[in-house]
């Protein structure tokens, strides 16, 4: 029974929640993709490293899509968003996509709880039942109660951000410089954090990140230059 239940797991796992294919996109005269390719898939984590100017925020905005590519596609679960309508994507985004910034991008004056709930009711999730689960997200990534966010400290409030990117269950996790605001303590647990959720959660984790030590501990680490992705590093499950 348990190698039926692995099974039918490691199939899950195998499911693709993003691909990209011949991305090519450029920035007035500077090409900063050209034919880009890259397939994550539902349980692994791939980091994407490069310089300043590289492209690696240019990146993200494409999988969300807020930029239009010159060519190419970017499918998230299956559904190739380029050109989709606008109501279409923002069905899309809010139902399958979820989001870390770098400083976390919560509203100061509403408790974590309130702003965990506020992204399940902004996609017209069941209000009883999005606090529930807020609830349950922030108890078990270890946010205390609080009557604002401002009151927590920068791991706590970024952990406050990541159940908020969890709240709807989302196939696809994109994390962009998720702990560039952190102290190096800080930054360890909550990177740890974030590359265990793909396993816990069955999603698929993009992060951006100059943090060469932060890419390392992902499934697959890459280096985004000259418009192309090259593997720098790759884990025991990629």
């Amino acid at each position: 029974m348990g190698t039926a239940h692995s099974s039918a797991h490691d199939t899950e796992s195998l499911r693709p929640v993003l691909e990209i294919e011949g991305l090519t996109h450029s920035l007035g005269t500077r090409e900063l993709f050209t034919d880009l390719s890259l397939t994550l898939r539902a349980g692994e984590s791939v980091a994407v490293t490069g310089s300043s100017g590289s492209g690696k925020s240019t990146l993200l905005s494409c999988v969300l899509g807020l930029i239009k590519p010159a060519a190419g596609s970017v499918k998230v679960t299956g559904t190739d968003i380029v050109g989709l309508r606008s109501g279409r994507l923002a069905e899309l985004r809010a139902r399958s996509v979820g989001m870390v910034f770098q400083f976390g991008e919560l509203l100061p004056e509403l408790s974590p709880l309130d702003n965990v709930v506020l992204a399940a009711l902004l996609a017209r999730a069941d209000r009883r039942g999005a606090r529930e689960r807020a609830q349950a997200l922030l108890d078990e990534l270890g946010v205390p109660d609080a009557a604002t966010s401002e009151e927590l400290s920068g791991g706590e409030r970024q952990r406050t951000a990541v159940a908020r990117a969890l709240i709807n269950e989302p196939a696809l996790l994109l994390a962009d410089e998720p702990t560039g605001a952190l102290d190096t303590e800080t930054r360890d647990r909550t990177a740890e954090l974030l590359f265990d959720l793909p396993r816990r959660h069955a999603c698929g984790l993009l992060v951006v990140t100059h943090d060469p030590g932060i890419a390392e501990r992902a499934d697959r680490a890459l280096r985004l230059e000259a418009g192309a992705l090259t593997l720098v590093s790759s884990g025991a499950s990629a």
